[in-house]
């Protein structure tokens, strides 16, 4: 129904380019902070600034041209080209989600009918057939089944870690096998218990019986589990049927004959590396191994010799692949100098607890976290030198499967799937729903197609990569910020063979409910232009034909301009912005915060820094925050109103700093309130220019120092008994203020310390206050003949009134 809405496009749109490729043209806005940051730092700014975009108002152009821009949408049978193009690729559909948290390992009988999964976290064996229901054909109490493989024989093989045993089990069974009923074929642990057996010195004993020691030294203790850690990662067969097995701790690779009754396993190569990861044969029947410790790539004979084809940077080699052509791929991930990750601590069966020191990129597995420098892979040609051909920064490459068309290389912890050319070039062919891509193997499904079985982690599924009914791509999702018109859609000129649709909304997420009313549908262009209504969300999506490809895609946008918004505004009496180079002997500093800065619960905006200021009582400094959602540059006009007035009064305009002081002395004292009035003007024509404001609550000026009348003293008739006689003062007076109301007051006496006096009530709360107090005289004031009252009335703001009365001598 899309295509047939769809306008079809077959030549190349319009296209913009800026250095060769399209862009989208950013309203960036970074202001310079006002005169009270310090020099050095305003220095820092203004250069920061001069190369951010001058302007945001304007059409934006939102582009997708590179492939990061591009694996951020939706493929659906699309391949995502390293050049920054869209074409026809595979699609993934997923089989079964395993109760199981990893598929380390995938096995498929040729026909694709069955395939069989080796899982961990539960560890079991899977066997899935046509219906897609899956039968636990296998459990164990290890952690993992690492590798599943069927073999020339019919039956299907199963490694497990840590007890490193391969197990031979009925591919076809239809009851559950376990460790019990299923044939073990090769025990590491018991390897390790020969190898000890044959490398313990003789015990010597009283009567010289050594023999009979060592026998009793090396007899198995059935009460004393196995700790030891054993590793098996990988299987193959050769063409007479013989299993190898490639193991870890030490890195060895091992060989039986299962054909054979009673057969034991026999080393057939050692190396010196900790692990053999990988194994894969040549066209030779050479052995092809990667090991982890020094990242080696080793060929080994039919007899078993060695030749180290290749040392790889990395300290691993995660999976190795053989072309057609004998060009060997191998992949490799970690750093030498260091294990990037620490042991993993698992809990084993019973209460024994093992300590496995896994490769880097089994732990990166299981923990979800990256291997620093991602992934590297190299190709080895005979008669030319190693080379790198791809490298993924974020990726792990856990398999590699060569192809016809190129490379497949399998990664986390993204879940992506990229198919590597010879050259070099590269595809984002697909992404997995779980994190990691852990094994992969080429078969034909239960239909008959050919494709590719695909194991995953984090969450344990089994996928098909395989063609693609639809070729479709979802772009990212575009948030304008605020409302906005769409435009014309540029596309590269090249690009061909595709439908493009679009759609918008004003919620983040398209599908609100069932009849996805969260948006409008799907439309496609309309003589080039996008159909869809305005909207805060944009999104299109490119429909492919056959051979269709697309490349970089612009889409134009107006956002709807909204007003600005003044978020917080306070007003500060008493102080005065601080100058950009201040004097050595200014006043303390003042901090202008608005009142709500580290309240919970309140909205945040930028206030920006906090702007210093110092004392001074002739000043009033305006503080506020503003924003505008479209990133418009912003004037700001500062308005005064007066109590009992109706009209709002210009103070300053075309301020372009959050602050702003005036001198208090320009207005009478009073109560008042300041408006201040955001336009996005610089942004827009005159026509288009939006305001938004924000008023203060109400303030004082009050300039003028209380007025201290009625001041009265007098001496009170001495207080004798015997000898000592005392004498006291009593003052009165009144103090009043014409605009706030008196906060306290203090008295001297013959210029001595200033002390508090407490009006008469106690409570200071009035524009008005009478005073009363008595001083006592101690023995030497007594004898002086005159003395000096001096009192002094503060306000609200500080203002000060002072007065002074003598008592001169003979005063009664």
């Amino acid at each position: 129904m899309e295509a047939a809405l769809a306008e079809t496009c077959l030549t190349g749109g319009n296209f913009s380019r800026l250095n060769g490729s399209m862009f989208q043209s950013t309203r960036t806005v970074r202001r310079i902070p006002i005169a009270f940051v310090l020099p050095a730092f305003a220095a820092v700014v203004v250069a920061v600034a001069a190369v951010q975009p001058a302007s945001a108002q304007g059409t934006h152009l939102w582009t997708q041209s590179r492939i990061d821009e591009f694996e951020k949408g939706t493929p659906q049978g699309v391949a995502i080209t390293s050049d920054g193009h869209l074409s026809e690729g595979p699609a993934l559909r997923e089989l079964l989600t395993t109760p199981s948290t990893f598929v380390w390992s995938v096995a498929v009988e040729k026909t694709g009918a069955t395939t069989w999964l080796g899982t961990a976290s539960p560890a079991t064996v899977l066997r899935v057939g046509r219906d897609g229901k899956p039968f636990t054909l296998f459990e164990t109490k290890d952690l993992s089944v690492q590798v599943v493989r069927l073999g020339p024989d019919g039956a299907l093989y199963a490694a497990t870690l840590p007890s490193g045993k391969v197990y031979k089990l009925n591919a076809g069974a239809t009851t559950s096998q376990d460790e019990a009923s299923a044939t073990v074929v090769f025990d590491a642990g018991k390897l390790e218990e020969k190898k000890s057996a044959e490398t313990m010195p003789p015990q010597k004993t009283d009567d010289g019986k050594a023999d009979q020691a060592r026998q009793g030294a090396n007899k198995p203790d059935a009460d004393k589990p196995d700790t030891n850690s054993h590793y098996i990662w990988d299987l193959t067969f050769d063409t007479a049927g013989r299993v190898y097995i490639a193991t870890g701790g030490p890195g060895a690779v091992y060989r039986i004959d299962p054909a054979k009754p009673g057969a034991k396993p026999e080393l057939f190569f050692r190396s010196d590396e900790a692990h053999i990861r990988c194994l894969a044969w040549d066209a030779q029947g050479d052995l092809i191994a990667g090991s982890d410790g020094s990242g080696l790539v080793y060929r080994i004979s039919p007899q078993g010799k060695g030749y180290v084809l290749f040392e790889a940077p990395r300290r691993e080699i995660t999976s190795v692949a053989v072309a057609a052509n004998g060009t060997i791929y191998a992949a490799s991930v970690g750093d030498k100098s260091r294990n990037p990750l620490p042991p993993l601590p698992v809990q084993g069966v019973g209460q024994v607890t093992f300590t496995i020191v896994q490769p880097g990129s089994l732990q990166a597995a299981n923990t979800s976290v990256s291997v620093p420098e991602g992934s590297e892979i190299y190709a080895l040609t005979e008669g030319q030198a190693p080379r790198k051909l791809w490298a993924g920064k974020d990726e792990i490459v856990y398999a590699l499967a060569a192809q016809p068309d190129g490379l497949l290389a399998l990664t986390g912890n993204r879940g992506h799937i990229f198919r590597i050319a010879d050259d070099g070039s590269y595809a984002d062919v697909a992404h997995l729903e779980a994190q990691q891509g852990l094994s992969l193997v080429s078969a034909r499904d239960a239909e008959g197609t050919g494709g590719i079985y695909i194991g995953t982690g984090n969450t344990g599924k089994l996928e098909f990569l395989g063609a693609a009914q639809k070729h479709e791509y979802s772009s990212d999702v575009l948030d304008t910020g605020a409302l906005a018109r769409f435009g014309r859609v540029e596309v590269e000129p090249g690009s061909f063979g595709y439908e493009l649709l679009t759609r918008a909304g004003n919620v983040e997420q398209p599908v609100r409910g069932r009849n996805d009313w969260g948006w409008s549908d799907w439309e496609p262009l309309k003589d080039g232009a996008v159909a869809s209504p305005p909207g805060r969300y944009f999104q299109w999506k490119a429909l492919l034909h056959a051979g269709g490809t697309v490349g970089s895609v612009g889409v134009n946008y107006l956002p709807v301009n909204a007003a600005p918004v003044v978020d917080d505004l306070v007003v500060v009496t008493g102080a005065r912005l601080m100058p950009q180079n201040p004097p050595a002997n200014q006043p303390p500093p003042v901090n202008i915060a608005f009142a709500s800065s580290g309240s919970a619960g309140q909205p945040s905006f930028d206030a920006g820094a906090t702007p210093q200021a110092v004392k001074d009582r002739t000043a009033i400094t305006v503080r506020w925050a503003a924003h505008d959602d479209n990133g418009d540059d912003l004037t700001y006009a500062l308005y005064l109103r007066g109590d009992g007035e109706t009209v709002w009064r210009l103070l300053k305009d075309q301020v372009t700093d959050k602050a702003y002081s005036f001198d208090a002395t320009q207005i009478p004292d009073g109560g008042y309130q300041v408006k201040v009035v955001a336009s996005d003007a610089p942004s827009h024509t005159p026509g288009d220019a939006l305001t938004g404001s924000k008023e203060s609550d109400r303030f004082e000026v009050d300039t003028a120092p209380p007025v201290i009348a009625n001041l009265k003293a007098s001496k009170e008739a001495a207080n004798c008994a015997g000898s000592q006689c005392s004498r006291r003062v009593s003052v009165t007076f009144d103090a009043e203020d014409p605009v706030s109301p008196i906060a306290h007051a203090e008295y001297s006496l013959d210029a001595g310390p200033w002390r508090y006096i407490e009006p008469v009530g106690k409570i200071s709360d009035s524009r008005h206050e009478h005073y009363e107090l008595h001083i006592t005289l101690d023995d030497a004031a007594v004898k002086r003949s005159e003395h000096l009252i001096t009192v002094r009335v503060y306000d609200r703001h500080d203002n000060i009134g002072v007065a002074k009365t003598v008592i001169a001598a003979g005063e009664k």
